[in-house]
């Protein structure tokens, strides 16, 4: 059985654990190390797509990344229970043709005993936006311990 820590039931010191440890794995960008974040069987609900295990996560992921280039996430813990997080998100990144967007979501996660993450559901809006409102700044990678995140960027 594989474990995943922080494991419920969660503190709030946990839930923001766990919440740093996704937004880093999603901005590393390697979807196979990403998905072994959730059970073999997990399920999501992402716009219109509706991934089931760990193979459909992969397949999903692979093809947001090759869609949404320089991709750079953040996101801050909303609210917790014993095993369910709650976070909101924005992430930027560019087409094919260089159009820049901010994409805004708010995802719930339920998790298992074992820190897996056993159903995720997301909802985004996205937002055409300039290059020079661009406000996630940092290589490639998590983001950097004192790049701002979205409270402090007014987000």
């Amino acid at each position: 059985m594989t474990i995943r820590p922080p494991c419920p039931p969660f503190t709030r010191e946990t839930a923001i654990q766990k919440v740093r440890m996704a937004e880093d794995g999603w901005n590393n960008r390697n979807p196979e190390k990403v998905s072994l974040a959730y059970t073999e069987d997990s399920r999501w609900r992402n716009r219109s797509d509706f991934p089931v295990g760990r193979a459909q996560i992969v397949d999903f992921l692979t093809r947001k990344w090759a869609k949404e280039l320089d991709y750079r996430l953040i996101k801050e813990l909303w609210a917790f229970t014993d095993h369910r997080i709650a976070v909101r998100y924005a992430y930027e990144w560019h087409d094919e043709s260089g159009q820049w967007y901010r994409s805004y979501g708010n995802e719930n996660w339920e998790f298992d005993a074992s820190g897996l993450m056993a159903w995720r559901y997301s909802s985004i809006n996205d937002l055409a936006i300039h290059e020079t409102e661009r406000k996630f700044h940092w290589p490639f990678g998590p983001r950097p311990l004192d790049h701002p995140g979205l409270s402090e960027l007014g987000l």
